[in-house]
């Protein structure tokens, strides 16, 4: 998997480390080794930059299943510079679909994605017949992978899908862009005594889907390549929240498991703000459903509860 050091990933290998399998992480050796779970599964990692082809084919030499979760993941950050972003979240995975071209192996792809793609959607739930509307060169990039994807699919080189993700939180390593993780992060503040604000009124929906339900959907797409090949998927809880009211629970709970009064407060949106942090969406995935049998299992509730006992268990820094 390439990105084997990131959020996503960590989940994911705990669901794989279950099964007999080998599997190989991908990621740059600076940002240290994850730890590796119990489980008969062996796991190796390979060090090297995805941007770098020759690093990311050595890699990927003889993988039947590529699930490709490096990314760069601000909105903010591709459309200041939109030429890095291209070689961060297109060239990656087009070096994938090449080097399984040119050994003739039609291995599985799986590749992460985003529902931001949607942009701003005019009614609610969300599924796969919505029309694609980016509002940033990230969710262009992405797309633009999506695609390169399917072309190849269709021809053959390689069975692959797409699974376009949620508001995904829950345990594991912090995001390196502040635009990303928040409600991991608004966790983290109030296990540390630091007020929580919120953006303006917070009344925006969201789908806040659980990251050991993400890593299991995964899984589930991996065991069934026929289902999804070619095929682009919503990957949510279902269950819209508003951004103050997922806020005020994260208040609610740490203050219940430490004791402490956790404040909560409204402060002006910053000048530049997004409009996709304005949207409303949520997110409907019965198509993903039909093709795998998954289904998500974490409440909103249990999955914070679960992210507090996270967090204080390695510190609010971790």
């Amino acid at each position: 998997m390439t990105g084997g050091a990131g959020y996503v990933a960590a989940s994911l290998v705990r669901e794989l480390a279950a099964e007999p399998l080998a599997i190989r992480r991908f990621f740059r050796a600076a940002h240290g080794a994850p730890p590796v779970p119990p489980g008969p599964a062996t796991v190796s990692d390979v060090h090297g930059d995805v941007t770098v082809r020759a690093d990311l084919e050595r890699a990927l030499e003889g993988a039947d299943v590529v699930h490709h979760l490096a990314a760069q993941t601000s909105i903010y950050v591709a459309d200041a510079e939109p030429v890095a972003d291209v070689g961060l979240n297109v060239l990656p995975l087009l070096y994938v679909l090449e080097h399984a071209r040119a050994r003739g192996h039609e291995p599985l792809v799986l590749f992460a994605s985003t529902v931001t793609a949607y942009g701003l959607p005019a009614r609610l739930p969300v599924d796969e017949s919505f029309p694609d509307d980016p509002h940033s060169v990230y969710d262009l990039n992405k797309i633009a992978a999506e695609r390169l994807l399917a072309h190849y699919a269709r021809k053959r080189v390689v069975r692959g899908a797409t699974l376009r993700l949620a508001n995904v939180y829950g345990p594991g390593p912090r995001s390196s862009k502040p635009d990303r993780g928040v409600l991991n992060a608004m966790v983290r503040r109030a296990l540390a005594g630091e007020r929580l604000n919120i953006y303006g009124s917070g009344e925006w929906l969201r789908d806040y889907v659980y990251v050991d339900d993400v890593a299991r959907a995964f899984v589930h797409a991996a065991h069934h390549p026929d289902a999804v090949n070619g095929r682009s998927f919503v990957i949510a809880s279902g269950h819209g929240v508003t951004v103050a009211d997922a806020v005020r629970l994260v208040a609610e709970l740490v203050g219940e498991h430490t004791g402490r009064r956790v404040e909560v407060g409204h402060v002006p949106p910053p000048a530049q703000l997004s409009p996709v942090e304005t949207r409303q969406f949520v997110g409907r995935s019965d198509a993903f459903r039909a093709a795998t049998g998954w289904s998500p299992t974490v409440s909103l509730r249990e999955g914070i509860k679960k992210t507090i006992e996270h967090f204080e268990l390695l510190g609010t820094s971790a």
